[in-house]
């Protein structure tokens, strides 16, 4: 055996390859990819950031909570955690120029979730919350890993709420196709009743109508009655809006589930637990700046986003375009 007398690594169209010893007729060797090498820089850059982040107890300027989402749907998560915590300050990201995400593979999904919750930390978030369930269902326990921030996601507490809201324990939860694909929702509950009975309906429609801004036309009125009346058929007691999208749609959803049945909101219980999570960590609270300007960005502006937000906070909202590079990486990272 001999050691290689070249160079120690070379640079091929997948990566770099980091060359050991060689025998006669074969070489050895370790091919470091591109997508490992992005995620080793990654992981040096936050944790050196963590130990800032740790170590800087004070209020800051640019402190704000960070709130992500494949479109304008997640405005509805913004605007609970305003009515909420009037006091604090919201970066909020909206991701219209590639919604949906529900089509999308969970490679892609969580190469989106970082490179928002990337955007975010740099406008000077303490604070990720995760408003999309497609993103949440996916790439959440991602995030909670790789980033050195309280990362909140939609599910959880809408899973918790639910739980104890429901009387008969038939619970139904309508979703994207990746989120209901995932069974997030199925294991999550069962896991803390396994007696009770989950049903699930994927619903790929509604999140293009609400983008759309279709909230009252006759056509999205009869896909919402297809997509309900298996549900309906169930007799489930209560229900839970699984996209941030749907509670835009929640006055014509109510009578097609049933006057009775008791809807989870998960923009409203989201908000609810992040204000739990302020009370009892006054370290992380403290550094929120107050009373200053929130900021809503988005990837791209469509006049039925502007109308959208304007009824969801009841007021124009100004959407600052993006243009950075971070939205134009490959897919997967």
């Amino acid at each position: 055996m001999t050691v290689r007398s070249g160079p120690p690594f070379f640079v091929t169209r997948r990566g770099v390859f980091i060359s050991g010893c060689e025998g006669a007729a074969s070489k050895q060797g370790w091919l470091l990819t591109f997508s490992r090498i992005r995620s080793i820089v990654r992981a040096i850059f936050y944790f050196f950031y963590g130990l800032v982040y740790n170590s800087s107890n004070f209020p800051c300027e640019t402190c704000m909570i960070g709130i992500f989402d494949s479109g304008v749907g997640g405005m509805t998560v913004a605007k609970a955690v305003e009515q909420l915590l009037p006091q604090y300050r919201i970066a909020y990201f909206g991701d219209l120029a590639r919604t949906p995400y529900g089509s999308k593979s969970p490679e892609t999904i969580i190469a989106y979730a970082r490179q928002n919750t990337e955007f975010l930390l740099g406008q000077g978030a303490k604070i990720i919350i995760v408003a999309c369930n497609t993103a949440a269902s996916v790439a959440s326990e991602i995030l909670q890993q790789e980033f050195p921030v309280p990362v909140f996601e939609v599910i959880s507490p809408a899973v918790r709420k639910a739980i104890i809201t429901s009387r008969s324990g038939r619970i139904g939860v309508i979703g994207t196709r990746a989120t209901v694909k995932s069974g997030v929702y199925e294991k999550k509950i069962l896991a803390e009743q396994p007696g009770y009975t989950v049903y699930s309906q994927a619903c790929p429609l509604l999140v293009p109508l609400v983008e759309e801004g279709w909230l009252n036309k006759r056509e999205t009125k009869m896909i919402l009655r297809r997509y309900l009346q298996p549900l309906r058929l169930r007799q489930v007691d209560t229900f839970v809006l699984g996209c941030t999208h749907y509670p835009l749609l929640k006055d014509l959803i109510q009578p097609r589930i049933g006057k009775r049945v008791a809807i989870i909101d998960s923009s409203e219980v989201v908000a609810e637990s992040l204000a739990h999570f302020l009370g009892s960590h006054p370290d992380i609270e403290q550094q929120l700046e107050r009373n200053g300007e929130s900021h809503y960005y988005v990837s791209d502006v469509t006049d039925a986003a502007l109308d959208i937000a304007k009824k969801v906070f009841g007021r124009p909202i100004t959407l600052e375009k993006v243009t950075s590079d971070i939205f134009n990486r490959s897919h997967v990272s």
